[in-house]
């Protein structure tokens, strides 16, 4: 009887197995965690979008109200500072009231802002519209001096809107930061 020797040996031992098993599950677990972090950036750029509008908007109605003489210098600050018109603190995302500018006192009796979107029809401005209300959004505008070297420059404030928004149960920030002369 003659038996066959051979000095090769064939196939993977155990070790090397469980290696590229792990090498691969790494792998597959890196993959999923990006997944997540995709799903998650995906989740939250419409409520992100919504916070830089509503930031910018605010800005440019202050703008506006400078640029036509609705309002005056002095009122554009904080309530406290001069004869300022925005509400300290954050605010519930209220419609601009009777004055056209958003955290100022007359906002409440405007309601919530809300966003519309198409409904089935995928036609805006019908029944079956759906409308969210910015339940989970603040806002809040601080309007401060421009100091250099101790002294206040009388013809400059800087501006800083900041939007809290809600997404997944965690909250983020979203800053707008400006200034303003006295000047249009």
């Amino acid at each position: 009887m003659r038996t066959h020797s051979s000095t090769g040996e064939q196939g993977f031992s155990l070790i090397e197995t469980i290696i590229a098993t792990a090498i691969l599950a790494g792998g597959l677990i890196s993959l999923a965690g990006a997944y997540a972090i995709g799903l998650t950036h995906m989740k939250s750029s419409s409520p992100s979008l919504i916070a830089r509008e509503k930031a910018r908007e605010a800005v440019e109605s202050v703008h506006t109200a400078r640029d036509t003489g609705d309002l005056s210098w002095d009122k554009i600050a904080n309530v406290g500072s001069y004869a300022g018109v925005f509400l300290t603190g954050a605010q519930p995302m209220y419609r601009a009231g009777y004055d056209g500018l958003v955290n100022t006192s007359d906002d409440a009796v405007s309601g919530l802002e809300d966003i519309k979107e198409a409904g089935a029809d995928s036609i805006l401005g019908t029944a079956d519209d759906v409308v969210t209300p910015l339940t989970d959004y603040t806002r809040q505008i601080e309007v401060t001096d421009i100091v250099n070297a101790g002294v206040t420059n009388p013809n400059l404030r800087q501006i800083r809107v900041t939007i809290k928004y809600k997404v997944a149960g965690m909250w983020r920030t979203y800053q707008l930061t400006t200034y303003i002369s006295r000047y249009s």
